[in-house]
C-alpha cells in the first residue's frame, strides 16, 4: 500500500510541473509532442592527429634538440633567454614535436684570448664554472632541480609553448642573472651551446642509453651568425678511426660511439665544456699524476701505457690510463691533430709536457739544462727547425722512405742438384737504396733493425692458398749482388720447388729524415733510428712451368679479402708499427706466417687480470681454464687479440671477462671490414674461399666457428657452432676437405640475425 500511494504521488507531481510524458486527456503511457531543438553548442577544437607528436623515442638518434643563435642571451647585461625545439621520429619514422621535456642542462663557452704568457693562444672558458655555479645548468618546469649528490639548485624555468608543441622556452626567475651568462663577456667571439636531455624513455618505459646531446650550435652573438672555431684541431673523425661513429645523426653530425668516460659526451666539442682551464685549475694535483686540461689530459691518456712503463704516471692517473696503448706511433702528430697545424705552430709547456712527463722545466732537467721563463720561450727553440713538433716527432717518418729501399722479383728457378731429392732455388731482383741501384757487395745487415728478416717464399695451392717454408736471408742467402742485381739461392726438399710460387720481401731498415741509413744504438743497446719498411711487391712465379697462367694468393684478391691495409693503418697509422721489427705493410707479407695452413700458435693460451696485484703493484695474470687456440690464421689472430682472446698485452680480458683496451665497438665489424663486404659467399661459406684451417699436422678445424670463437669464447657457443656442422678446437676433424657450416642459414648477410644487422653498424 505505500509504494503504490508512493508510485500515484510521484505521477501527479510529474503532471503538475507540466511534463510531457503526462498528456492532457490524463491517460499514462503516451509519448507527449516533441519540444523545440536547443541551440547548437560551440565545436570543440579538433584533436591532433594520431602520430602528430610524440613523448617517447626508440633510439637517442631518433631525438633532435635545435637551437638559433637568435634564441639564446648568454652573454652581456641582458636577462638569459633561450627557446628551442625538440623533435623525435613516430612510427613512421617522420620527425614530429617532442612533447613533455622535464629537465635539459645547459652547457655553455666561449672562445677568449689568453693574456698571459702561459698556455695556449686562445682559450675555453665555461661560463657557468667561471660563475662558480658548475658546470652547466639545469632547466626544469619547476626552476628548480636536483644535482647529483642529491641538492637542491636553482634552475632555469622550462616552459613549453602551448600553441606550439615541442617548442620550449627558458628564464631565470631567481636573484641575479643565470649562471651560464657571461656579464663581461665578448659578444664578438665564439660562444658554444650544446644541451643534454634528460628523462627520455622509449615506448616501453625504458630509458634511452646513450646521452641524448643536441648538436654544438657555434655562433657570434653580436652578429647572430654562426662561427667555426679555428682552436678546434681534432676532429671527431679523428677520434672514430679507433673509437667507432655512432651512426644514425645527420650528415656533417659525428658522434664517437666508445668513449668510456662519464658514459660518452659523443665529440670533442663537448669534452672541452668541462675540460678547460677553469676546471683544470681546480684539478691539477701531483698526486693524480694528470692535467684535466683537455691538450694536456688526451695526450696523457693515450700515452698512458709508455708513460706507466716508463714509471712517470702516478697517483689516479696509474690507475686510469696504464692500461690504454696507443695503436698507432705517438710521434705521429697528425693521427689526431688532421685540423690544421696548431699542434705545431702554437708551442708550450702544458701540452708537451703531458707526454714528456720526465722533463722539469723548473731546473731544467732532462731539457739540457734550459730553463725557459715562459711558455713565450718555447718558440724561441722549437717554433721552427729541427726542434720543432713535426721535425722533431718526425710526423709522417716511415711515409718519407715508403720506397727509399726497394726489391723488384724478377725471377725464380729451379736447378737439380747431385742428391735428387734436393734442389736450388734461385731468386734474383733490382734493389734501389735511397733511389739508386744499391751498391755493390753491400752488407744489408748494417741497415737491418732485425738481421732475421729476409725474402717471404712459398707454396700456392690452384685456389691461392699459401704453404710457407721457402724464405731466403739477404744476408746468409746471398750468392752476389753487382750492378743493381741481388742473387740469392738455397736448397729445398725438390718436392717443394715446383709449381706456382709467391715471393715478396719483409726486411726493414733504419731512416732518418728522408734517408735509408746505418743502424746506430744508443747506450742501452737500441736502435736510436725509425725502423721503415722496404718495398717489395709480392711477385708470382710458377716453378714447373713459366707460360702457365699466374696464380695469385688468396690475400692478392681484393674481391675474397673482405677488409684492407687501409682499414687498419685508420687506427694504426701503419703495419710496421704493430708488427715491430717485422717491416711487413701489405696482407701478402702477413699471409706468409698468418695463414690457415701454418698450425700452432705462439699465444695458445687467454690470459685474464684478475683484479689482484704482486708485491710491485703489478696486475696478476691467469690462464682461462681450458681456453685454447692451435693456429696462426691471420682472421682468428686478428679477432683474438682485438678482443682480447690474447696471452696477456695491450688488449686483454679483465676478471668479469670484459675486453679492456679495444677502442672501438666490439660489434663494429666496419671498423676493420670494408663498407659493403660481404663475409658470406653464395655457397654458405667464407667470401675468401677458406674451408678449412690447421691445427696439427693432421687435424683441422672450421674456419666460420674459429672466427667467431675468438669472441665468443663461452662454452654454449662452441656447442652452438658444432651443432651446425663445425669442427673446432678439441673437436678436430683429420681432413682439409671440410663441409661448409651451416653458419649463413642465420647469420649471413640479410637474414634476421645477418652479421649486418646484429654486429656491423657502429650505433647502439
Amino acid at each position: 500500500m505505500k509504494k503504490n500511494n508512493r508510485s500515484l504521488l510521484a505521477m501527479a507531481l510529474v503532471c503538475a510541473m507540466g511534463l510531457s510524458a503526462c498528456g492532457s486527456d490524463g491517460e499514462d503511457g503516451k509519448d507527449g509532442a516533441p519540444g523545440t531543438p536547443g541551440t547548437p553548442g560551440t565545436p570543440g577544437t579538433p584533436g591532433a592527429p594520431a602520430g602528430a607528436t610524440v613523448d617517447t623515442v626508440t633510439t637517442a638518434a631518433d631525438f633532435m634538440l635545435t637551437l638559433q643563435p637568435a634564441d639564446i642571451v648568454v652573454v652581456g647585461a641582458d636577462d638569459f633567454t633561450i627557446k628551442f625545439t625538440a623533435t623525435g621520429k613516430n612510427s613512421k619514422g617522420d620527425d614530429v614535436p617532442f612533447t613533455g621535456l622535464d629537465k635539459v642542462a645547459l652547457y655553455v663557452t666561449n672562445l677568449v684570448a689568453n693574456d698571459t704568457d702561459t698556455g695556449a693562444p686562445m682559450l675555453w672558458s665555461n661560463n657557468a664554472l667561471v660563475n662558480e655555479f658548475g658546470s652547466s645548468m639545469y632547466c626544469t618546469p619547476t626552476g628548480k632541480a636536483t644535482a647529483r649528490g642529491g641538492a637542491e639548485v636553482d634552475a632555469c624555468t622550462l616552459v613549453e609553448d602551448a600553441e606550439n608543441p615541442g617548442t620550449y622556452m627558458g628564464s631565470w626567475e631567481h636573484d641575479g642573472n643565470a649562471p651560464v651568462v657571461s656579464a663581461d663577456g665578448d659578444p664578438n667571439s665564439l660562444f658554444r651551446v650544446m644541451v643534454r636531455t634528460y628523462n627520455v624513455t622509449d615506448a616501453t618505459g625504458v630509458g634511452i642509453g646513450d646521452k641524448l646531446l643536441s648538436t654544438p650550435l657555434d655562433f657570434t652573438p653580436a652578429t647572430g651568425e654562426l662561427a667555426v672555431s679555428t682552436k678546434d684541431s681534432v676532429s671527431n673523425a679523428a677520434c672514430i678511426q679507433c673509437h667507432s661513429e655512432l651512426t644514425g645523426y645527420g650528415e656533417g653530425d659525428m658522434r664517437i660511439a666508445n668513449i668510456g668516460a662519464h658514459h660518452n659526451y659523443q665529440k670533442v666539442e663537448n669534452c672541452i665544456t668541462c675540460h678547460n682551464p677553469a676546471y683544470a685549475g681546480g684539478q691539477d694535483d701531483p698526486e693524480k699524476g694528470f692535467n684535466a686540461n683537455w691538450n694536456a689530459m688526451i695526450h696523457t691518456i693515450h700515452a698512458g701505457g709508455v708513460l706507466a712503463e716508463d714509471g712517470l704516471l702516478v697517483g689516479d692517473a696509474l690507475d686510469e690510463f696504464a692500461g690504454v696503448h696507443f695503436p698507432a706511433e705517438l710521434s705521429e702528430c697528425t693521427t689526431c691533430h688532421d685540423n690544421g697545424t696548431q699542434w705545431n705552430d702554437n708551442i708550450y709547456a702544458e701540452a708537451c709536457l703531458s707526454c714528456h712527463m720526465n722533463v722539469d722545466l723548473a731546473t731544467g732537467e732532462n731539457h739540457r739544462g734550459i730553463i725557459p721563463g715562459s711558455d713565450a720561450a718555447c718558440s724561441g727553440c722549437h717554433g721552427a727547425g729541427s726542434l720543432s713538433p713535426m721535425v722533431a716527432h718526425n710526423v709522417g717518418g716511415r711515409d718519407k722512405v715508403s720506397d727509399a729501399f726497394a726489391f723488384d722479383f724478377t725471377s725464380a728457378v729451379v736447378t737439380a742438384t747431385a742428391d735428387p731429392a734436393v734442389s736450388t732455388l734461385t731468386v734474383m731482383a733490382n734493389v734501389t737504396l735511397n733511389g739508386a741501384a744499391v751498391a755493390d757487395g753491400t752488407d744489408f745487415s748494417e741497415y737491418m733493425t732485425s738481421t732475421r728478416r729476409g725474402l717471404l717464399i712459398g707454396n700456392l695451392d690452384a685456389d691461392g692458398t699459401p704453404t710457407r717454408g721457402l724464405g731466403m736471408s739477404v744476408i746468409s742467402d746471398v750468392v752476389s749482388l753487382s750492378g743493381g742485381v741481388l742473387t740469392v739461392a738455397k736448397d729445398f726438399d725438390a718436392t717443394r720447388l715446383m709449381g706456382p710460387i709467391y715471393v715478396t720481401a719483409e726486411v726493414q731498415v733504419c731512416a732518418e729524415g728522408d734517408m735509408v741509413v746505418k743502424c746506430t744504438t744508443n747506450t742501452d743497446g737500441d736502435i736510436e733510428q725509425l725502423g721503415v719498411a722496404n718495398s717489395a711487391p709480392i711477385k708470382y712465379f710458377n716453378l714447373s712451368d713459366p707460360t702457365a697462367a699466374t696464380v695469385i694468393a688468396r690475400m692478392d684478391d681484393p674481391d675474397r679479402v673482405t677488409v684492407s691495409e687501409a682499414q687498419c693503418n685508420t687506427c694504426h697509422g701503419n703495419l710496421t708499427h704493430v708488427k715491430g721489427t717485422h717491416g711487413a705493410t701489405e696482407f701478402t707479407q702477413c699471409m706468409d706466417c698468418h695463414n690457415n695452413t701454418w698450425y700452432g700458435s705462439f699465444h695458445g693460451d687467454v690470459a685474464y687480470d684478475t683484479g689482484e696485484v704482486d708485491a710491485d703493484g703489478d696486475p696478476i695474470f691467469a690462464n682461462v681454464p681450458g681456453l685454447t687456440f692451435s693456429n696462426r690464421d691471420l682472421v682468428t689472430v686478428a679477432h683474438r687479440f682485438h678482443s682480447g682472446s690474447w696471452d696477456g698485452g695491450g688488449i686483454y680480458f679483465d676478471k668479469n671477462m670484459e675486453t679492456v683496451g679495444y677502442p672501438a665497438l666490439a660489434t663494429d665489424c666496419q671498423a676493420c671490414h670494408k663498407e659493403g663486404a660481404k663475409l658470406f659467399a653464395a655457397d654458405g661459406g667464407l667470401t675468401s674461399g677458406k674451408r678449412a684451417i690447421k691445427v696439427s699436422a693432421t687435424e683441422y678445424i672450421s674456419p666460420i666457428a674459429e672466427s667467431c670463437r675468438s669472441c665468443h669464447i663461452q662454452g654454449s657457443a662452441l656447442a652452438h657452432f658444432e651443432s651446425n656442422g663445425s669442427y673446432v678446437e678439441g673437436s678436430p676433424a683429420t681432413t682439409a676437405d671440410l663441409p661448409v657450416e651451416s653458419c649463413a642459414t642465420c647469420h649471413a648477410e640479410g637474414k634476421t640475425y645477418g652479421v649486418d644487422k646484429v654486429h656491423m653498424g657502429g650505433g647502439h
